[in-house]
């Protein structure tokens, strides 16, 4: 005997629609077609009655050696969900069992059960036979038996013509496990592989899969039509309000006369995602083909607010507490254009005097191209630290080019002045600077990584204007790394590793904030903050304390996710500062321990870091350091 099922394109190979009135069947007839059953049982799962407070007794069995599939059936069964949510009326399990013929029988097929007998019984009746308006008034036994039958594989498995390089799923070949779920992904793979060389109208033509009940074996044979080669025709926009819609096109970077490719209209919705501008971006396809087999697409898109405030904090026990604020006007001369504030205050109740710092930027997306972003920022700092007093002010432009999701390039052009007071005197320095930067971003989560690694160079030439002031550059190079074990990643392996120096100038006549410290929540935990420098200045009473010109520091820590919001983590830091460049001349280290806390919040999670000093340093740091914050330590 054999039973053709048959479906159109729309359809892409679903088996067995509506179909589920010939395989469900009562008890009797069950029996009297499938004698040679010796044994029904509850497997692990089968025999558990759910919600125990429950008056509905709730009972799944299936027959031969299957318990494995117990558990995905019970996963998506109504019946289960109605009684974990106590929805128990007649009317309730009655309507939950009658849907699970055809969710039950899903399942089944996709893992190749063809010849599937499926009873449900309700005190006894089976559910198919009794009427939506007969419904009893009260359940009080359900009982799910299952015969999957044998399981089929493929006579045939054919789908054609391919596009070069498609990936069929693995077991869509003859003798394979014949599952529906490998036929649907079969032909939507093949479509978009066809996709992907330009053949934007792909589809499926027809498919043919033939179910033999005597052999159990499927026959499957699923056509396409690739149809031509198109090219982008017309972006259409609609829904854009304050924006000026020539910008919004530049902003897209829409490949107007280019072969159709589905990853150029993904990089049309990523850089009008990170403009910040619209809160929704919907890109349809014209159903046509236009002339020329050309392809239009249609833009629309939902603008955000126009403003936006925010702020944050981080508190140590010694540096005190700090907090960030700032604003931002995503849209201020109707081109993109992002105006962000940023200002802080830190130090509050610290060891020293408090510090501030005030900015502000302004971001053009697509400035040259549509991956690159112009900007031009001011910016003012004032710090008051144990060893020295600075102030800064820093006026500058630059580019920030972002080819895709992971690298990010960043070349700016600064004039920066600092004036520097500390026991050798006053310093002031006046220079140019050409900051570089390169990141490349592999972790699969920004703000709570469990795998990947980040990457980071800087490199920032500077030319002296003054005497004072000297001529060099600074490098330094990040790297991060992670690694998750256990079930469901619970425990993570996260480590970290930076290197910095100067070259170029002598240590007094490099910038003081080019100088490198190690101590602190960015450093080596446990130490004060900027605790480690060097004393290479001679000032009137002695060497004075200033950061050094080459700096290592390396971070190890261990999370554990102990709760779906909780999570632990220990960790260990050092750090070593050197008095000249490359890494060289007099140095001192310090290394701290600690533990903390972790709560997963919508915007990442909140910390709560306990450190102490175990080596080096300075030997006044004793004690434990605390340190809050928003977000993984790195």
């Amino acid at each position: 005997m054999k039973r053709v099922f048959r479906a159109g394109a729309a359809a892409a190979c679903v088996l067995g629609a509506g179909s589920v009135a010939a395989i469900a069947q009562s008890s009797d007839s069950a029996s009297s077609k499938r004698p040679g059953i010796s044994s029904w049982f509850s497997g692990m799962f089968g025999g558990a009655k759910g919600n125990e407070g429950s008056p509905v007794d709730l009972d799944f069995r299936i027959s031969g050696d299957r318990d494995s599939l117990l558990g995905e059936l019970r996963t998506t069964s109504l019946l289960v969900s109605a009684q974990d949510e106590g929805r128990v009326t007649g009317q309730d399990m009655l309507a939950a069992a009658r849907g699970d013929y055809a969710r039950l029988l899903g399942v089944l097929y996709d893992h190749g059960y063809y010849s599937v007998i499926i009873n449900i019984t309700l005190d006894g009746v089976e559910a198919a036979s009794i009427a939506p308006l007969d419904a009893p008034k009260v359940v009080h036994k359900v009982l799910v038996n299952i015969d999957p039958g044998p399981r089929f594989h493929y006579s045939r498995a054919e789908i054609a013509p391919l596009a070069p390089r498609t990936e069929l799923p693995q077991d869509y070949h003859p003798g394979g496990i014949a599952r529906t779920g490998d036929m649907k992904r079969a032909a939507t793979t093949a479509v978009e592989a066809w996709r992907n060389v330009g053949h934007a109208k792909a589809d499926v033509t027809s498919t043919d899969i033939t179910a033999d009940h005597r052999a159990n074996v499927i026959d499957s044979r699923i056509a396409l039509a690739p149809g031509p080669v198109l090219r982008f025709g017309q972006l259409t926009i609609r829904g854009e309000k304050r924006m000026d819609p020539r910008r919004l096109r530049k902003i897209s970077g829409f490949p107007e006369g280019e072969v159709f490719d589905p990853e150029k209209l993904e990089d049309v919705r990523k850089r009008l995602r990170r403009s910040g501008v619209f809160s929704a971006i919907t890109l349809t396809e014209a159903d046509y083909i236009g002339p020329g087999n050309t392809l239009d697409v249609d833009l629309q898109v939902v603008e955000q607010k126009l403003r936006r405030l925010g702020a944050g904090f981080e508190y140590s026990n010694t540096d005190g507490l700090s907090l960030t604020g700032y604003w931002i006007n995503r849209n201020l001369l109707r081109g993109g254009e992002r105006l962000r504030v940023d200002a802080g205050v830190s130090d509050i109740g610290g060891d020293t005097g408090r510090d501030y710092n005030l900015g502000v930027r302004i971001d053009r997306p697509a400035t040259l191209n549509a991956d690159t972003t112009g900007y031009v920022l001011a910016q003012a700092v004032s710090e008051q630290e144990d060893d020295y007093r600075l102030k800064s002010a820093t006026i500058g432009l630059g580019f920030t080019y972002l080819p895709n999701d992971h690298l990010t390039a960043d070349v700016g052009l600064q004039y920066r002045a600092l004036r520097v007071d500390d026991d050798s005197g006053r310093t002031n320095f006046r220079l140019i600077a050409l900051p570089g930067s390169l990141t490349l971003d592999m972790r699969d989560n920004q703000t709570d990584a469990k795998s990947g690694y980040w990457l980071s160079t800087n490199v920032t030439p500077f030319v002296g204007l003054q005497d004072e002031t000297g001529s060099g550059a600074q490098l330094i190079a990040e790297g991060r790394k992670y690694y998750s074990f256990g079930t469901d990643d619970k425990y993570t392996l996260a480590g970290r590793a930076r290197l910095g120096t100067v070259v170029g100038p002598e240590l007094a006549e490099t910038p003081r904030d080019y100088l490198f410290w190690s101590g602190g929540g960015g450093t080596v935990r446990g130490h004060s903050f900027e605790s480690l420098g060097v004393e290479e200045i001679q000032g009137p009473d002695g060497p004075v304390k200033t950061g050094g010109m080459s700096i290592v520091t390396l971070t190890a820590e261990m999370r554990m996710q102990v709760r779906d919001k909780i999570g632990l983590a220990v960790f260990s830091d050092a750090g070593r500062v050197w008095a000249d460049s490359a890494f060289s001349g007099d140095s001192g280290w310090q290394a701290g321990a600690g533990a903390g806390i972790r709560y997963k919040t919508p915007i990442g999670p909140m910390r709560f870091d306990l450190a102490a000093p175990v080596g080096g340093g300075d030997r006044e740091d004793k004690g434990v350091q605390v340190y809050i914050g928003l977000g993984q330590a790195f």
